[in-house]
């Protein structure tokens, strides 16, 4: 049996569906550590590989983790609290 899926002939890596919550984190922690380096020096296809493969995996890590806690200043309400109220205007 093939632990990968492929798309276009290219290893996308183990399905995050079969991933269990230690081995999801794992690879979250991995690609996300690999983004800026991908993001700057990856070629078209590898940086459309990283964003399909990110967004796969968050997608299961939300999908198991619907009620997850979110921090006050990691909403808009709480960075307009952190900004004063005040929103900066274009080009100022």
């Amino acid at each position: 049996m093939n632990e990968h899926d492929t798309r276009d002939d290219t290893v996308t890596g183990v399905d995050p569906g079969r991933l269990d919550d230690q081995q999801l984190m794992k690879e979250l922690e991995t690609i996300h550590r690999t983004r800026h380096d991908t993001l700057l020096y990856g070629s078209n296809d590898a940086l459309r590989a990283h964003n399909d493969r990110m967004a796969r995996l968050e997608g299961e890590w939300l999908r198991r983790n619907p009620r997850r806690p979110v921090a006050a200043g990691r909403t808009r309400e709480g960075a307009r609290e952190r900004g004063g109220g005040q929103t900066a205007a274009p080009g100022g």
